[in-house]
């Protein structure tokens, strides 16, 4: 195997690198590499927004680009070969002038320390690129990932608001004609003193090198392993990208499922899921932030299995299934069957998650889900639940609810759904349930709840599910006191 180098496009120029360590984040390249000082270093695990930076790629069309921002603290360099990137230094006109949304920053004075105002920036440029004339509630969730001490956002969100009152000078043509010059159709393998990075672009060719090297670690969007990283200072040996494997980038409707392939971004995955569940909408709203649904994928949420993955809950009640990959040979498995203890999935050597198969909405199945956590926006569950209730007049025909945050494995519940299955739906009902939950779980306490507030909050979620059933409770966490 070669050390290849990689090729991409940052502000304009063709980039070409050697990858001298396969895990080395794109902030260290920008700023220890070229000295592009201006993407800032601030938690170095995709918390606070000051590292954000624009990714470009080409569009499932095939005829347009598509820009998403990313936390370049915790995106490993050689996955961004083949793509665009572009950082608060390049914004800058072809005259040297500000660009509209920097321009807007210093007319609604949004920047004070100016530590977090690049991060800004950027997220607002790609709102800038994707929205003409966003709602304050856009505007909100674009920011979502960016955390400032000083300004109290009312400038920022201002300089939002005002930012398109002037245009820039945008060529999508350009980026597509750019983007084919360094786009690579072949595989991408590089060894950098024994330590091996794979990008196949299909799915046999991934499946085979996984197969060679059963010990290597799979990376999807690098949310979670980028912080292996930059915060366990682990050496990662051999890592296989799913990033360009291009079956496990589809995503289709069948006649009874959605088909999600195991590397399709949170970002594509989530409006096919809210199309069919609307209930749903508030949860992903406040799925982490926009970078991190951008970079993170659903089949790496899954596969992750942490205890507090939000998709897991709602995808349970669904009664989603995963097809798993080990070679040629595929084999399903209900999402609820995968989990045996903390961390612990049933995927074999080898073997990683092709598909993500959720099953298409029934009428008059209600569906949704609760988060409750510490802030509104880019914060780890406390307690994440979900729903789906049919009923049949005031009678339960079919219930089932999960839970995330409360125990090691996010599961469901199977004593709760007992007492309400075949019961009338009311009060009474709930109240067996809310008791009977204290049997389905035996909470943890961490820094986000204790025990005792884990199981009075499962029990309050699940009454205030039966309010908003009968209709008795129309305000949403987001519309509340706003």
């Amino acid at each position: 195997m070669s050390a290849n180098p990689i090729r991409f496009i940052l502000n304009g120029e063709v980039v070409e690198t050697d990858v001298v360590d396969p895990t080395r984040t794109v902030l260290q390249f920008l700023r220890e590499d070229l000295h592009l000082t201006g993407t800032k270093e601030g938690c170095a695990e995709g918390d606070c927004g000051a590292c954000t930076v624009v990714l470009v790629e080409v569009d499932r069309s095939g005829i347009d680009v598509e820009l998403k921002t990313i936390n370049s603290c915790i995106q490993f360099l050689p996955t961004i070969d083949g793509k665009e990137l572009i950082t608060v230094e390049g914004l800058r006109g072809k005259d040297g002038g500000l660009h509209p949304v920097q321009q807007a920053m210093v007319d609604q004075h949004g920047s004070q320390c100016g530590f977090c105002t690049p991060g800004f920036v950027m997220s607002l440029y790609a709102l800038y690129r994707s929205t003409p004339n966003p709602s304050r509630q856009e505007i909100d969730d674009a920011l979502a990932g960016n955390l400032c001490r000083c300004t109290g956002y009312r400038p920022i969100i201002a300089a939002a608001q005002s930012m398109h009152a002037q245009a820039d000078n945008w060529d999508a043509r350009e980026h597509l004609d750019a983007l084919a010059h360094v786009r690579r159709n072949d595989d991408l393998e590089l060894d950098a003193g024994g330590r091996q990075f794979f990008a196949p672009v299909e799915v046999a060719s991934f499946a085979r090198i996984y197969a060679q090297h059963p010990d290597a670690t799979i990376l999807a969007g690098g949310t979670d392993i980028g912080l292996w990283v930059t915060k366990q200072h682990r050496e990662l040996e051999t890592v296989i990208y799913t990033g360009r494997v291009a079956e496990l980038l589809d995503m289709r409707t069948s006649d009874s499922h959605l088909e999600i392939g195991g590397a399709v971004s949170l970002t594509q995955a989530i409006p096919s899921i809210i199309e069919q569940y609307p209930g749903l909408t508030e949860l992903f709203r406040r799925f982490a932030s926009p970078p991190i649904r951008n970079a993170g994928t659903l089949g790496g949420n899954i596969a992750n299995g942490s205890p507090i993955g939000d998709s897991m809950p709602a995808l349970m009640v669904l009664g989603a299934s995963l097809v798993l990959r080990q070679g040629d040979d595929e084999r399903e498995l209900g999402l609820g069957d995968f989990y045996h203890d903390y961390q612990v999935n049933d995927l074999r050597p080898g073997e990683f998650v092709a598909r993500v198969r959720v099953p298409l909405a029934r009428d008059g199945v209600l569906v949704a889900s609760q988060k409750w956590s510490k802030r509104f926006d880019q914060d780890i569950s406390a307690v994440c639940t979900a729903y789906s209730l049919e009923l049949n007049g005031d009678t339960v025909t079919r219930f089932r609810m999960a839970c995330g945050g409360v125990a090691a494995t996010i599961r469901r519940a199977a004593q709760c759904e007992k007492a309400i299955n075949g019961a009338a739906w009311s009060e009474e009902t709930i109240d067996r349930a809310c008791a009977a939950l204290a049997d389905d779980f035996t909470p943890i306490s961490d820094m986000r709840a204790s025990a005792d507030i884990r199981l009075v909050a499962v029990q309050n979620l699940l009454r205030r599910f039966w309010f908003e059933a009968r209709g008795e409770l129309n305000e949403t966490v987001y519309t509340y006191g706003r």
